[in-house]
This record gives C-alpha cells, structure tokens and sequence, in this order.
C-alpha cells in the first residue's frame, strides 16, 4: 500500500514562501536554496516549496493549486488561529464557519495555494 508523505507546491520564489511557512509552522526549512525549500513537519509528512519555473514537465500556470489543510482540537482553536493569521496579514478567503465537516476558515499563501484550519465535527 502507498502512504504518501510528501507535499510539493509550485511557488512562484521558494525564498519568499520558505519564510511564509516558517512563520506559521514555527520552524526554518531542513533545506533551502533558490529554486527549493523543504519543512520536514511533526508527523514526518514533508513540505516541498519548489520554483514553478524549474518543474519539469512544466508545472500550470495556475496559482493556487493546492490545499493544505491543519486539523485542531476545536472551535476556539480555529479561532485563535484566525485572529493570529490574520493579525500577520495573511489573505483570508473565508472567515470562519460551520460546514458539514466541521468549524473551519481558509487564508492564502503567497502564490493562492489555500490554507483551511478546520475543527471536525464530533461524529
């Protein structure tokens, strides 16, 4: 069976995302240079922040291809989580809300790749 374990996301400059996701992840890159940068995340999943320009085959055009998505324990935490992110000018798309699978808001990075921090619903 397969357990994927790495992330790529197709930046437009892996040094201005590298220091976006170090603010919010609370750590430096394992690895970075100017065409990549790479987290290595508490679960072991890793984070790659590659330069759309030097990903063959060509990466699309397209920005924002990707979701990432943050699981906490609950709705104060999608809370806090929205006021912190918003208050160090993260791009919030929706404001926090119930849907049917939880509490959860969506912010941006820099190159539009969508950032969901959500809260399941009890089942």
């Amino acid at each position: 069976m397969l357990d994927p374990n790495y992330i790529l996301c197709y930046v437009n400059s892996p040094e201005v995302s590298a220091a976006f996701y170090a603010g919010i992840l609370g750590h430096d890159p394992v690895e970075a240079s100017p065409g990549f940068a790479l987290f290595v995340l508490q679960s072991g999943v890793k984070l790659g922040l590659w330069a759309r320009d030097d990903v063959t085959p060509a990466a699309s055009a397209q920005p924002g291809c990707a979701e990432l998505a943050f699981a906490v324990a609950d709705h104060a935490a999608v809370e806090h989580m929205h006021t912190d992110w918003q208050s160090r000018g993260l791009r919030i798309a929706q404001a926090p809300c119930a849907l049917d699978f939880g509490y959860t808001f969506v912010a941006l990075d820099p190159d539009g790749h969508r950032l969901r921090v959500f809260a399941p619903s009890a089942a």
